[in-house]
């Protein structure tokens, strides 16, 4: 019906670009223009350094991309002093002016957009941020990309799109119409929109759901980091519903891996027979991804791999499930397989060490 094997560019002999990520004073952002940066692209950063957690996190990591914090001001470059041909740019998606005239000034080849509001459950007592930040925000970068010619465009979805869906490995073919948060509402939305553009403008668009993004420089919010912090200072952790809960934990250096993968070969459009179009793929150069690690942990494995590189047992506080949460992730990669080879790799006991050596050295061992 569909031909869904997706042509992969040859990028042996590839030249560098100019690309803009949004983001990169945040976890995945920051790791994605590290390693596009090392290997020879030109890095435009941006990011509005909002206070949803610890700013100090964000200024560390954008210091080790070489940006100075004393020196940053609103919407005025700074370059940085480790990676000649990297900038940032503190700004807002929302403000649609100052991100028009960064495309106009720049002229990027690719776009990858990673800023956005996260987390499910700060979406249910501030829904507002989410439409500005993932929606107002992404349509200024559609604009951005349509208006200046911007061809080639990746953005974060998030697994949380597939909400009340029962069928696990979840398949980017599955229909994703019952969210159960603000945010995974946003991010269907962003799906949606980035199709219009593509459908309507030819924007190359490929849309990215992340699986529960752990490993060193992680968000303070997420499990990872709220369990490391309280098992070192003696704190109970919270278990949410009793520990019947599984997640595809993935390592942060196997999602970049992937990200880059996207962004070195933009989306192409399907040929169909004119029967109803799949819902990951299209007639317009439209794909959606799954990037997870194919293997779901159980909470209470998670638990107790932390606590092994931790070196201490946790006192654990069992409460019944959060509003907008979900018991399990589980993520289908065979479409990453089939059109790029690849597939995240890191074994959770591997990536859990790396993630408690980061910590322990940034934060230290606790009280």
């Amino acid at each position: 019906m569909i031909d869904v094997k997706q042509e992969v560019q040859n990028t042996t002999l590839r030249k560098s670009k100019k690309i803009l990520v949004t983001g990169t004073a945040g976890f995945i952002g920051y790791h994605l223009a590290k390693k596009l940066l090392e290997r020879g692209d030109e890095v435009v950063g941006l990011d509005n350094i909002n206070d949803y957690y610890d700013v100090n996190l964000k200024y560390a990591r954008l210091a080790k991309l070489g940006i100075d914090k004393d020196l940053l001001m609103e919407n005025s470059p700074v370059l940085s002093t480790k990676y000649p041909k990297h900038k940032f740019i503190k700004v807002s998606l929302e403000d649609t002016q100052n991100i028009y005239s960064i495309f106009e000034n720049e002229k990027f080849d690719a776009v990858c957009n990673l800023a956005a509001q996260a987390g499910v459950r700060y979406s249910i007592e501030n829904p507002h941020a989410y439409i500005q930040s993932n929606v107002v925000g992404f349509m200024n970068i559609l604009e951005a990309c349509r208006k200046f010619g911007v061809k080639n465009l990746s953005y974060a979805s998030s697994s949380s799109v597939y909400g009340l869906n029962k069928s696990q490995p979840f398949k980017t073919s599955d229909h994703t119409d019952h969210p159960v948060s603000l945010y995974a509402a946003t991010k269907k939305s962003n799906e949606m929109m980035a199709h219009t553009y593509s459908h309507l403008y030819g924007i190359h668009a490929t849309g990215l759901r992340f699986f529960t993004v752990y490993g060193e420089w992680g968000r303070p919010d997420m499990a990872p980091m709220l369990f490391a912090d309280a098992i070192l200072n003696d704190r109970a952790i919270k278990v949410f519903n009793h520990g019947n809960m599984s997640r595809d934990f993935t390592y942060v250096g196997d999602i970049v891996d992937g990200v880059m993968k996207v962004i070195d070969n933009p989306a192409l459009a399907m040929q169909s027979d004119g029967l109803n179009l799949p819902a990951d793929r299209s007639s317009a150069p439209y794909r959606i991804y799954n990037i997870g690690n194919n293997a779901p942990v159980q909470l209470l494995e998670f638990i107790k791999i932390l606590e092994h590189s931790l070196g201490k047992e946790a006192k654990k506080n069992f409460m019944d499930m959060q509003d907008g949460d979900v018991v399990s992730t589980y993520a289908d990669v065979n479409d990453l397989i089939n059109d790029f080879g690849y597939k995240p790799h890191t074994p959770l006991q591997v990536g859990i060490e790396k993630f408690v050596a980061w910590y322990k050295s940034f934060y230290g061992e606790g009280k």
